[in-house]
């Protein structure tokens, strides 16, 4: 395959790859480098909650009306535009100081601004690479694992080298020069299956009308379940290792991200395989996976927070890692099995809306809860959750699976 061809085939997906990563990344520098903002600025556990909440709870938000939007205007454009937003947002984000200039840049313009990225970028993906779809949408997943594991790297070094701020500046700008590249190099390629802009209201009552389907339901509440699992652990288990093993900085945001984030890497790819493969005799096999793999990680979330082992925690780290990415691997093939293609994106937005606000209470909660309960018991707690998931999606199998499924119709 010559050059030409293989960007021509996968240049999409390549790109996209690196927008995504950047995507995680920039969320997740705030959570790295807290220890070094908390010595900066004198906000309370609480108040640094806050913080990160008002970003999932803005992603959470807006995600909906992306997802829509996502349906109806051109997602090339969209993902251009909100590629640069939120690293704009980003970069000057190292240049504040106090709650509310937090909150306006980190919460409100970079959530706002990343909340338009996924719905967009996996229906895109999911049309281009229709033979391809789990394995291109794992691959794409992937770049969450990187993005967050070399942020934690990067942004701790950078934070411990240069301040704080400096992180910020330097993920922001990244941001900005991928956005020139990606209107470079991605040409609008309009589907046919995208609704056109003058019937916006009917098209957004067939976009609601996902919501009849118990499946979607039942997906979406399992995945509120995964990610006020992983909002609260991303948010202070760099924190956690700091006041528990004395790490330093760089060394918590480098082993609270690697060995989860490996293991989640080496979950999705295997999923995928599994899940692809199981799909072509029973599309419900999906569903099936994600169900084991929620069930199975529940124990080593408990041990996570339970163990005084440094060893141990990073092993329940990694199976814990292993099976969400397991999970991970069909989030959204499992959710377009029962959506058809011309809603794909809104119901994406709206599964991701449900999820992250929901999800966004975990670092306030956690933050709320530290002070009398510490966050070991706060972070065993979690696993309850990883049990409720899996029991939702076992739901959506037994009653409602074989009713709404539809393809690619």
């Amino acid at each position: 395959m010559t050059k030409k061809n293989f960007f021509s085939e996968w240049g999409l997906l390549i790109i996209l790859w690196f927008a995504f990563f950047l995507n995680q990344a920039d969320r997740q520098i705030f959570n790295v480098t807290l220890p070094l903002i908390r010595g900066d600025i004198k906000l309370s556990d609480a108040e640094f909650g806050l913080i990160a909440s008002s970003l999932i709870w803005t992603y959470g938000l807006l995600v909906p009306v992306a997802g829509f939007l996502g349906d109806v205007f051109s997602r090339r454009n969209i993902l251009a535009f909100c590629i640069c937003f939120w690293s704009i947002a980003t970069f000057f984000t190292g240049f504040v100081s106090g709650l509310i200039p937090f909150i306006a840049l980190l919460g409100i313009a970079t959530g706002g601004g990343e909340a338009f990225y996924a719905p967009a970028a996996n229906a895109m993906l999911s049309e281009h690479y229709k033979k391809n779809r789990a394995f291109a949408l794992s691959v794409h997943q992937t770049a969450v694992y990187a993005g967050i594991i070399l942020s934690g790297v990067l942004a701790g070094y950078i934070g411990e080298r240069f301040g704080w701020r400096r992180s910020f500046n330097v993920f922001g700008a990244a941001g900005i020069l991928l956005s020139i590249v990606f209107l470079w190099r991605v040409k609008s390629t309009e589907n046919t299956s995208i609704i056109k802009k003058n019937a916006i209201l009917p098209s957004l009552k067939s976009a609601l009308g996902v919501f009849r389907k118990p499946t979607v339901i039942f997906l979406t509440l399992a995945f509120a379940c995964m990610v006020f699992v992983n909002v609260g652990y991303l948010t202070w288990m760099p924190l956690y290792l700091v006041e528990k093993y004395s790490m330093t900085i760089t060394y918590a945001g480098f082993s609270s991200l690697i060995y989860h984030h490996i293991g989640a890497f080496f979950g999705v790819m295997f999923g995928a395989r599994l899940a692809d493969k199981q799909a072509l005799k029973d599309p419900k096999r999906r569903l099936i996976i994600q169900s084991i793999a929620l069930l199975c990680g529940a124990p080593f979330i408990f041990i996570m927070g339970f163990t005084n082992s440094q060893l141990i925690t990073y092993g329940a780290l990694a199976v814990f890692g292993f099976m969400r990415g397991v999970y991970d691997s069909n989030i959204f093939a499992s959710l377009y099995e029962v959506v058809k293609p011309s809603i794909r994106s809104s119901a994406t937005g709206f599964m991701l809306m449900f999820a992250f606000l929901m999800g966004a209470f975990a670092p306030l909660i956690l933050g709320i809860l530290k002070p009398t309960f510490g966050l070991a018991a706060s972070f065993s707690s979690l696993s309850s959750f990883y049990v409720l998931g899996a029991i939702l999606i076992s739901a959506a199998i037994k009653y409602s699976f074989k009713k709404d499924y539809c393809g690619d119709r």
